[in-house]
């Protein structure tokens, strides 16, 4: 039973992994694989937030250079400064939400049913956001405005459904707000940094007293696999984006509800 448990959990950390950075929601694809599998993981949910970080980790890896010249620039460079200020207005929205809604949100919404309706409209918003695209007008994170910030920040509330996708929220929200595809990729990634960072510690804060050292060794193997995956996919999207755009990813998401909804009901 226990290895079952720890292929379910490696699986269960690709696919967080391959979809934590694409506008598919990777909460979503664990919810309905939980269902699939029937993975009795860690109570709670706690397995599928807390291996996010795993992904979340690729990210302060791929970007290290970046992120580390935006750091020590931040006494003299006031576009790290623009940088890190935009990265934390628009974390704040999904914070305070996120924190107020969590009971609400995992005991209503952490279901297929409601993951499958939203991959399918998410899909469709997708498709007609890619027709409605005005001329880009940012090109650098580092020239973002805090009320641009801030307005992608609400965008990125609206993943607190599960099944909308966090960087496909953000994402979409920046290109109708005249960010280019790569600088709305790539604030999509800064972002999920404190806010699936907050969310982990959030989640474990709220159900340490439920675990044990077989739930954390479970965490382990999807948090490695997560990491390794979305490396991967990190190095890869933008220029996958540059290329097709996202229009792929909305046909892809409406194929993968509608399959859900069929197998849940007929």
């Amino acid at each position: 039973m226990m290895i079952d448990q720890y292929l379910d959990a490696t699986l269960m950390g690709l696919v967080e992994g391959l979809t934590e950075f694409l506008p598919v929601s990777s909460t979503g694809h664990l919810i309905m694989l939980d269902e699939l599998l029937g993975f009795q993981g860690p109570p709670g949910k706690v397995f599928e937030v807390v291996i996010q970080l795993g992904a979340i980790l690729a990210i302060c890896v791929v970007y290290f250079q970046r992120l580390w010249r935006v750091a020590t620039g931040l006494k003299d460079d006031p576009g790290a400064r623009r940088f890190v200020r935009a990265v934390l207005i628009a974390f704040l929205p999904a914070m305070v939400l996120g924190a107020g809604l969590h009971g609400i949100i995992k005991t209503l919404l952490f279901n297929p049913t409601v993951v499958s309706i939203a991959l399918i409209v998410g899909g469709i918003a997708i498709l007609l956001v890619e027709r409605l695209i005005p001329v880009a007008r940012y090109h650098q994170i580092e020239n973002f405005s805090a009320p641009l910030a801030l307005k992608i920040g609400f965008c990125q509330c609206l993943a607190l459904v599960p099944g909308v996708s966090r960087s496909g929220a953000s994402i979409l929200g920046a290109l109708l707000m005249g960010v280019d595809r790569k600088a709305a990729a790539e604030f999509s990634f800064f972002l999920a940094v404190p806010t699936m960072a907050g969310a982990t510690v959030y989640d474990l804060y709220k159900n340490w007293s439920l675990m044990s050292l077989d739930s954390g060794l479970l965490i382990l193997v999807g948090f490695v696999t997560a990491f390794i995956a979305a490396a991967l996919v990190v190095k890869t999207l933008v220029d996958f984006v540059g290329r097709y755009g996202f229009a792929p990813f909305g046909w892809y998401r409406i194929a993968i509800g509608t399959g859900m909804l069929a197998f849940l009901y007929l």
